[in-house]
């Protein structure tokens, strides 16, 4: 089968090895790609938003599934063109994608199935924003309602800070379109993880947990990022609190997707603060979260393409998937300045030496190749992921390989499964 993966990072680089590794795959194209995903199948030079063109390209080549990776594609409703063509899509619909695309749709759709959630108000103007924010005299947290590349989220301890953040998203419009409206939330405390499942519009097969670092400094501090490094599985996932998410999250909006006649199907992405009262729910995403997919999918040992598959048919209840039992971690390294403005073009070194250490791939994200030299082209720029027979071990080995790399302005946390290793050592 031909397959057609959309996208150019991290989360790309990493699907498009793994698909590479299917018996199932005749040929793997990936538009645009990246230097890595290069080394995995076809790039194509198209833009992942140009649906006409992708469109056009996958009928050419007889292209038998297309898998969006990015969330503005899905939001756009590359699935749907897809599968109006008549060309399998792994993906939600635009319809469904709203879940992670409009903040305000899924706050109320998790009202309406009675999922635990922050409390929140939803504001389209800033000055009923301010005042609400204002009358508060707990921390908040101010979200734009659209997508922003999950840098729209601001934890504010003072609501004076909640006020400047609102502006910043509703009147000066750093997220454009984005911060046309926002959420105001109570700041829950607690641990947070990364729950990702398959859904096929009725089944859902849930992944091994996941947990995610999202702020730029060492010890969570400083401004949200996509992501600056993930491990998988997350202790603080327990088995009892699997069961839990899966029967008080995932099973009633799957049932509320339905009922709202906009079922599911694609990756379902439920961002989690394991809180003293339990699991509650931070936001959904529709697509493989970016760094999380890097060490989930190192871990995974089934056919990825099978499960796709199964996802597009409705069959996922005839899948079973092999996981190794082994930790892996991901650290991102990052353009210098990220996630405020930094420079591109700086030259990387060490990407082959990092790779010969047992168990570590590097996964490309922010990359461009020119003139035979592999160069910085985003803030998030590498995602170097390691195995290892436990979490410290696979800890040491992915810095061991963050250390092979060399790029001017270069930056990584440094704690990055800090939390998984403390946890595994009170166990």
């Amino acid at each position: 089968m031909n397959v057609l993966l959309i996208g150019s990072g991290g989360r790309e680089h990493a699907l498009a090895w793994k698909l590479a590794q299917s018996k199932n795959l005749d040929k793997l194209y990936i538009a645009p790609g990246n230097p890595g995903t290069a080394q995995c199948g076809e790039n194509v030079p198209i833009d992942g938003g140009d649906t006409e063109k992708l469109l056009e390209f996958a009928k050419e080549n007889k292209v038998g599934l297309a898998i969006v990776g990015p969330e503005d594609p899905l939001a756009s409703g590359a699935v749907d063109a897809f599968e109006a063509a008549g060309i399998k899509a792994f993906g939600p619909s635009a319809e469904a994608a709203k879940l992670e695309a409009d903040k305000a749709f899924a706050k109320q759709l998790m009202r309406s199935c009675s999922i635990s959630t922050a409390e929140g108000r939803i504001f389209d103007r800033f000055a009923d924003a301010k005042a609400y924010i204002a009358s508060r005299d707990e921390a908040v947290v101010i979200k734009a309602a659209g997508l922003a590349k999950g840098k729209g989220v601001y934890v504010c301890d003072e609501p004076s800070d909640g006020i400047l953040a609102a502006e910043k998203i509703m009147c000066d419009k750093i997220f454009g379109d984005a911060g046309s409206a926002i959420v105001v939330e109570d700041k829950l405390l607690g641990e947070e993880a990364s729950i990702l499942a398959f859904v096929d519009g009725r089944n859902i097969y849930v992944m091994e947990s996941s947990q995610d670092h999202k702020p730029v400094g060492e010890g969570d501090t400083g401004p949200n990022t996509g992501g600056m490094g993930a491990y998988s599985p997350a202790p603080v996932v327990t088995e009892k609190i699997m069961n839990q998410i899966t029967r008080e999250v995932l099973v009633p909006i799957v049932d509320g997707m339905n009922r709202n006649d906009t079922p599911y199907k694609g990756i379902l992405y439920a961002g989690i603060m394991i809180t003293a009262g339990g699991p509650r729910v931070l936001e959904f995403n529709v697509r493989f979260g970016d760094p999380e997919t890097q060490p989930i999918l190192m871990r995974l040992k089934s056919d990825l393409i099978e499960v796709c598959l199964a996802v597009c048919n409705g069959t996922l209840e005839d899948v079973t998937l092999v996981w190794d039992p082994r930790p892996a971690v991901c650290v991102v390294m990052a353009s210098g300045g990220y996630p405020g403005e930094y420079e591109k073009g700086k030259v990387i070194t060490g990407i082959e030496e990092a790779e010969e250490i047992k168990d570590v791939k590097v996964f490309h994200a922010g990359t461009n190749e020119i003139e035979g030299d592999i160069v910085t082209n985003g803030g998030r720029v590498l995602g170097v992921t390691a195995m290892g027979d436990g979490i410290a071990e696979a800890k040491a080995a992915a810095y061991k390989a963050v250390h092979k790399i060399q790029f001017d302005g270069a930056y990584c946390r440094r704690d990055i499964a800090d939390k998984a290793i403390r946890k595994s050592k009170v166990n």
